[in-house]
């Protein structure tokens, strides 16, 4: 019988365990998110799942990589910053979480028709096929191509009726954000030509 004054140490070296596997198995950015190639080497599962997409979808892999670099620069768990009245926080700017900095209404629309219930914005692969997904629909809804890094971004950040009302046209940040996603999207694409992955 173990005696009673053993048991609490017990606990907490059981719960120093669970809290160590747990950080343990979270995603941590790449070290080097200007290399496409280098994100690709070090995270092999994530080029796995970005031909995936592409497979599927049709999408360029710079694009999408691009889109998610400015949105959540590949943080698992970003999310808009907690905003404050003198001390006390009173929540985020947006529902927008995780890889893709998705929204709530969107992110549920993508689980409906190309996702599943299953589907995380935490998840690397999920995030991507979002990305994918919604890339898919611009082309669809405003006739904008995969290739068009700008305007793909403007549609992302504004929504397809946004983007169609040209919202964008009165933020001169967005528009830079634009520029420097395409500049972005350019530059993976080049770097993914020299790639020697498989």
């Amino acid at each position: 019988m173990i005696s009673m004054k053993y048991r609490p140490l017990k606990l907490v070296s059981v719960f120093s365990l669970a809290l160590l596997f747990i950080t343990g198995c979270s995603t941590t950015p790449p070290s080097r998110p200007d290399d496409l190639c280098s994100i690709f080497q070090e995270k092999d599962s994530w080029y796995t799942d970005a031909h995936r997409v592409h497979q599927r979808y049709g999408v360029p892999i710079n694009v999408a990589m691009a889109i998610m670099a400015q949105e959540s620069g590949f943080r698992a768990d970003a999310q808009p910053p907690m905003r404050w009245f003198l001390f006390i926080p009173y929540g985020r700017g947006s529902s927008a979480y995780g890889y893709p900095q998705a929204q709530d209404p969107v992110w549920n629309e993508y689980k409906e028709q190309s996702g599943s219930i299953f589907s995380s914005r935490s998840d690397f692969g999920d995030s991507l096929d979002f990305i994918g997904w919604y890339m898919t629909k611009t082309k669809k809804l405003n006739g904008i191509s995969f290739s068009d890094a700008y305007n793909q971004y403007l549609n992302y950040h504004e929504g397809w009726n946004g983007f169609r009302k040209k919202t964008y046209r009165s933020k001169d940040w967005l528009i830079k954000v634009a520029r420097k996603v395409s500049s972005r999207s350019q530059m993976y694409k080049r770097q993914l030509l020299k790639c020697n992955l498989y």
